[in-house]
């Protein structure tokens, strides 16, 4: 048996609002999950898992057509889903009465439910969130029923808020695999048994990393997981340094050519670090043009050469400032304050 386990699709989702690419971002995420479902025909998939979370909020009922002639579209592939923390089923929710294909199977109940599959010798279990928050460790308490067959928990949390989850627990519960959503990077949680699938594409800027789906080949119930990729886009956190001979443009460059090499098509959070040139005030707007880049934080600082300046401004107030702070160790914050101070004397903004 084959399966191919999803999480946290957030069709719906609009992420980057009031950049530039953000309308690109929207259908991207259904392009990633319309190649989940190619993929899932193109592999010989036997079962699709979706834990939680397919869409961002509420669904809507032509969303809910959509999704559903994709399913349509499999040849041979069973679908179970459970709804998460985001899609969670309101009792007016367009969920509840929507008429599935016969392929899909809803685990829709409050409670703990299981499904059987004979012809895949598979039961997986799961529930879905009427609500946003699951604050119990209500799978702490669950069991498989001992049997033959290859056991799969669809589980969804992780957190405080969303069903806290004990590993040690999960571990003893007897199931052959746990298909986790909730955490939106991919990560393995217990080796060979627990695993979130992260999310298809990132949707908030910490998602740094690849994402995309986790494929499962079952043999004799043992079960051999792989990580695909499919994601169009990540989020990435780079560094850019910054010295003393720096100017504006320089600095521009830097951050050009740490996107280039990071690939044009991420996004980008930038940060400065290093020491600059006292007089020179980075120009944050003139960065983010080097691409999709969504925040520059500057985090470098006066570079200030202070016993030439104690000698030079000796007796005056200057030289004062800097013999108050004295000639030994100083905390961080001591080291803030004498380079902004003198950051404001030396070169007061005009």
């Amino acid at each position: 048996m084959r399966f191919m386990h999803i999480a946290d699709v957030h069709l719906g989702a609009a992420p980057d609002h009031g950049f530039l690419w953000a309308k690109d971002r929207g259908r991207e995420i259904w392009e990633s999950f319309r190649r989940c479902i190619a993929d899932a025909n193109e592999k010989k998939v036997d079962l699709l898992l979706i834990a939680g979370d397919l869409f961002h909020r509420q669904p809507e009922l032509s969303q809910l057509r959509e999704v559903n002639y994709l399913f349509s579209t499999l040849e041979r592939t069973v679908v179970v889903l459970i709804a998460g923390n985001h899609d969670y089923l309101k009792p007016s929710s367009p969920y509840l009465k929507f008429p599935w294909n016969e392929n899909v199977i809803c685990l829709f109940a409050p409670q703990c439910e299981r499904v059987r599959l004979p012809e895949l010798r598979t039961e997986i279990y799961g529930f879905s969130y009427h609500s946003q928050e699951i604050r119990e460790p209500v799978y702490d308490s669950l069991e498989a029923e001992p049997n033959d067959y290859f056991k799969i928990l669809l589980a969804h949390g992780g957190d405080a808020e969303h069903v806290p989850i004990s590993k040690a627990r999960l571990q003893d519960a007897g199931f052959d695999y746990i298909a986790l959503g909730h955490i939106h990077k991919p990560q393995m949680v217990i080796q060979n048994l627990a695993m979130y699938a992260g999310a298809l594409e990132p949707v908030d800027c910490n998602d740094t990393g690849a994402h995309g789906y986790i494929i499962g080949d079952v043999q004799r119930r043992r079960v051999k997981l792989s990580f695909v990729e499919v994601c169009c886009r990540e989020y990435r956190h780079e560094t850019v340094e910054v010295t003393e001979n720096d100017t504006v443009y320089s600095i521009r460059e830097k951050v050009a050519q740490t996107v280039h090499a990071g690939g044009t098509q991420h996004m980008y959070r930038i940060t400065l670090i290093g020491e600059r040139d006292p007089r020179l005030r980075p120009d944050i707007r003139e960065y983010m043009k080097c691409g999709r880049i969504f925040e520059v934080v500057d985090t470098t600082v006066p570079a200030f050469h202070l016993e030439e300046l104690a000698e030079r401004y000796r007796g005056q107030l200057i030289g004062k400032y800097i013999e108050s702070f004295g000639d030994g160790q100083r905390s961080i914050v001591e080291e803030k304050a004498l380079r902004y101070g003198l950051e404001a004397l030396l070169y007061p903004k005009q």
